[in-house]
């Protein structure tokens, strides 16, 4: 396993500056995962995080059968607590609870969750450098010493060398910037982790609460882990107090305003427009970064281990790219892998989204009155299907969302688009 927060060694014996394959900028789950596909394929690969780990993410912490799907083989997932019951509820009115004899999804904490899945792409073979913040990336100019490589540069002026870059630091990603991602929808999540006596955390045990909030689109959440509960909510940004608020009247309402938070944080989620790039040049960036996760539930740890994953691939194939025609037509096929996947699951998130934000009530009746309705829930949960699939091959389901949302689903731009000309850059 390579040493964390080396220099990585970037000066060769002969005073020329190395070269990595693929630098992943980022350290959550779409940057690990990208690590680990690229290391994995014998590529040397340097991993950049610009905290320290394990460090606290603002993140319900739900893992969906996607996510478990997606993840290293034999990796043994750090749960807390293993669902089998979901409590729905309006606005704190109409509470039901139905249950699954199967687990529908698992609960983790992030801080073990990430580094877990960073040590996975240590043992792979990526070098992990810590406290590494980049400041920007650059495709051409003085400090890049040919077309085949990118310049990322860090605070404090140390450049690296790469092949390739896959951008997974975040929402607020630089690298994302550099690409020139374009969101259409920015939401702002309140969340607060409360430690509970055990006779709370009893009561909570296998089952979480889901509520549908006072704001359009907006719900709140309940998921235990062991003696602490993550109790938060999500509502459109420009919203700020009125979500601030509803999380105080939620965990009032839930009997647990007693309790002093151990944690109480804040985060920006942004899902991409459909026409925002996915590359520009020898850079691809996936996950939170790219704007990918899914707009209804605005769930994105499953989006961020696939879109990962594939970035990784893809980014070993640019890596060994001889000039700008085989660069592009990379990209190209990432962005028409990430497209024909985790593009259609967002077109049919944004319609459910709409959707619930006109009639909030009628999901709910659904959800809790309707069995295939519930049955649809526990199988995306499950990982037995996808909202896309679900729309693909159950007509049901299609005419529901019509009825919700009479406007046709979006389609995706061409691929075409997706990459900027490798010379481009941005300071």
């Amino acid at each position: 396993m390579s040493g964390e927060n080396s220099s990585a060694d970037d000066v060769q014996a002969d005073g020329v500056q190395q070269v990595w394959d693929v630098v992943v900028v980022g350290a959550g789950p779409a940057g690990a995962s990208a690590a680990y596909a690229a290391a994995v394929a014998g590529r040397r690969v340097l991993l950049l995080e610009k905290a320290e780990l394990p460090r606290y993410k603002t993140c319900g912490g739900g893992i969906i059968g996607p996510s478990r799907d997606a993840l290293p083989p034999g990796f043994e997932l750090p749960l807390k607590d293993r669902v089998h019951a979901v409590t729905f509820s309006n606005n704190g009115r109409f509470t039901r609870t139905r249950r699954s004899k199967q687990m529908m999804f698992g609960l983790i904490n992030r801080p073990e969750f990430d580094q877990q899945l960073v040590e996975h792409a240590q043992k792979a073979g990526a070098e992990l450098r810590t406290g590494a913040a980049v400041q920007r990336v650059e495709q051409h100019g003085s400090a890049v010493p040919d077309r085949r490589t990118v310049a990322v540069v860090l605070q404090g002026g140390e450049t690296l060398l790469a092949r390739a870059v896959v951008g997974a630091d975040g929402s607020a990603s630089r690298i994302g910037a550099h690409v020139g991602v374009k969101v259409d929808q920015v939401d702002l999540g309140l969340e607060a982790e409360i430690p509970v006596p055990e006779t709370v955390a009893e009561d909570w045990k296998g089952r979480v609460l889901i509520d549908w909030g006072p704001m359009p689109g907006s719900y709140g959440w309940v998921f235990p882990k062991g003696d602490t509960l993550t109790v938060g909510v999500i509502s459109a940004r420009g919203e700020g107090a009125a979500t601030k608020r509803y999380l105080e009247d939620f965990v009032a309402r839930l009997g647990l305003a007693g309790f002093e938070p151990s944690i109480s944080s804040g985060h920006l989620t942004r899902c991409r427009a459909d026409d925002s790039p996915l590359s520009r040049g020898r850079v691809l960036v996936c996950g939170d970064a790219a704007g990918l996760l899914e707009p209804w539930t605005r769930e994105g740890i499953s989006f961020a281990l696939r879109s990962g994953r594939l970035a990784g691939e893809w980014a070993v194939r640019i890596a060994e790219a001889h000039d700008a025609v085989d660069t592009r037509r990379q990209a190209l096929n990432y962005a028409f892998a990430i497209k024909a996947g985790l593009g259609v699951e967002m077109s049919v998130g944004k319609r459910m989204l709409a959707a619930f934000e006109r009639r909030p009530g009628l999901f709910h009746a659904a959800l809790t009155g309707f069995r295939p309705a519930w049955r649809a829930f526990k199988e995306i949960t499950q990982g037995r299907t996808t909202l896309g699939e679900l729309m693909r091959s159950h007509p049901l389901a299609q005419r529901a969302l019509t009825a919700f949302d009479p406007r046709p689903a979006a389609t995706e731009n061409t691929p075409a688009e997706d990459t900027a000309d490798e010379d481009a850059v941005t300071s």
